[in-house]
């Protein structure tokens, strides 16, 4: 994996949703996935309230009738990602279990993309307990003029009611010539359709979808158990992994993140709350209660702490494309894993290391257990992951490379010292601002822990970042 311009200076593209210095935030608006497609022509957001977000990648070498027939002048750099807003739907909705007196909220937690053959679009979302397969396609609608009836020309695409006719003056009837209707015009319009719902498979909250590379078959994943599901059958899974012990007394970690492997359909990853990342291989038992591989890195008796089992807890595991590499990202650090390598990362990152000193006060305000996305450039030669301050990071994964980028339309713009606010849980740095600013170098007046960029995706075939800011969908590109 040679290095590339993935971690030289980073650019603004454009920002879907950007708010105003002041404005109230709704809770429903905050995005909560972030998802390119196989080939980076589409990107799908999910939010709070339940709705999914459709964008679609404009070709800036679309050419109307009329136009100059020269050669179009150079793009500037980045201009051939742009994107635009598609569609949106209202994916899922609040619900009761009335059996356990539980409400189930509409959040999306995952967003995956599934291939089509043909010109719609398939993606799977899903909230805490049920998985849902969309397709979006287009649909012609044509609009009707020349009716019979007055009041019914230049309207919409629809029949007249049934008892128009008969209502009408008889002199309507009689004298006037009959008109056939005739379409004006047609345009088409995406419309989203809901094919298939997988439910009731699941005691514990979704935290993973991901769809196997064979396009036929997806998982999903709670804190206890991976079911196996087929796109075309709703009415049953397959349970892959059980860890819920016989008595739960004796629980001593969860299922926090599953990934089908890229290449071979048949080998899925899924992470833990203890910080084990585990592979499994569906031809060996029907069950995959025995792992072909585990990837743990132990940690020193002298280091550990009270604090020790949370943070080392994975919160996103992500395969690179040739399926060598999963790249785990725990509350401190990113570490990247060899798949021919068990006991310790080829490389660790660290992102959150400045904070070590504040873990008691990150735990009192619950800032902890936040879980952030992380990700990987199609050629598997950079890495990002999201933090607090609405910054997110950019490693070289060879070179060495460390980038604090802000979600702003000035990503790589000097953070200066200002005065702050006192703040029981700010962190001070005494050090100066530095260009692109490593983690414990940037300067730091007082860290917003409400401000936190948990999620992000990175383009399949290019240097683009897709990163969500609360309610706002930054892109940038290198």
């Amino acid at each position: 994996m040679a290095s590339s311009s993935a971690c030289s200076e980073w650019q603004f593209l454009q920002c879907f949703g950007e708010r105003t210095p002041g404005e109230d935030i709704q809770e429903a608006d905050i995005i909560s996935a972030v998802e390119f497609d196989y080939d980076g022509l589409h990107l799908a957001t999910g939010d709070r309230g339940g709705r999914v977000v459709l964008f679609e990648r404009v070709n800036p070498h679309v050419r109307t009738v009329g136009m100059d027939a020269r050669a179009p002048p150079p793009l500037p750099r980045g201009a051939s990602f742009e994107y635009r807003y598609m569609t949106e739907f209202q994916s899922h909705e609040p619900e009761f279990d009335y059996l356990k007196s539980l409400e189930i909220e509409e959040k999306i937690n995952k967003v995956r993309w599934c291939r089509s053959s043909n010109n719609t679009r398939m993606l799977l979302s899903t909230n805490d307990k049920t998985v849902k397969l969309w397709k979006v396609y287009e649909k012609k609608v044509s609009c009707l003029s020349n009716f019979n009836l007055e009041g019914r020309n230049n309207t919409a695409t629809g029949s007249p009611r049934p008892n128009a006719l008969a209502n009408s003056p008889v002199s309507l009837r009689l004298t006037q010539p009959l008109r056939l209707p005739r379409v004006t015009s047609t345009e088409v319009l995406l419309a989203a359709r809901c094919k298939r719902v997988f439910a009731n498979a699941h005691t514990y909250h979704i935290n993973s979808i991901s769809v196997n590379s064979d396009q036929q078959t997806f998982l999903s994943a709670d804190d206890l158990r991976i079911n196996l599901w087929n796109l075309e059958i709703t009415e049953q899974s397959f349970n892959i992994v059980d860890i819920k012990p016989a008595n739960m007394e004796d629980l001593t970690e969860v299922i926090t993140s599953a990934e089908f492997h890229p290449q071979h359909c048949n080998v899925f990853a899924y992470s833990s709350s203890k910080g084990c990342i585990r592979l499994a291989d569906m031809r060996n038992a029907a069950l995959c209660d025995r792992h072909t591989k585990a990837f743990e890195e132990q940690e020193s008796q002298a280091n550990k702490s009270f604090f020790s089992e949370i943070i080392a807890s994975i919160s996103d595991i992500t395969f690179s494309r040739d399926g060598r590499y999963i790249l785990s990202r725990d509350y401190m650090t990113l570490k990247l894993w060899d798949l021919a390598k068990e006991n310790a990362p080829v490389a660790t990152y660290n992102v959150h290391e400045h904070l070590r000193a504040r873990l008691c006060d990150l735990y009192e305000n619950d800032s902890i257990f936040d879980k952030f996305d992380c990700c990987m450039s199609g050629r598997g030669d950079a890495i990002a992951t999201g933090s607090y301050n609405n910054l997110f990071r950019v490693f070289g994964a060879w070179n060495g490379t460390d980038l604090t980028l802000e979600a702003s339309r000035d990503p790589m713009r000097k953070r200066l010292q200002t005065p702050a606010k006192a703040n029981r849980f700010a962190i001070r740095n005494k050090n100066g601002p530095s260009k692109g600013g490593r983690a414990n170098e940037q300067s730091e007046s007082g860290t917003d822990y409400a401000s936190k960029l948990l999620h992000l995706a990175w383009h399949p075939e290019a240097n683009v970042v897709a990163a969500a800011a609360s309610n706002s969908l930054y892109m940038y590109c290198a």
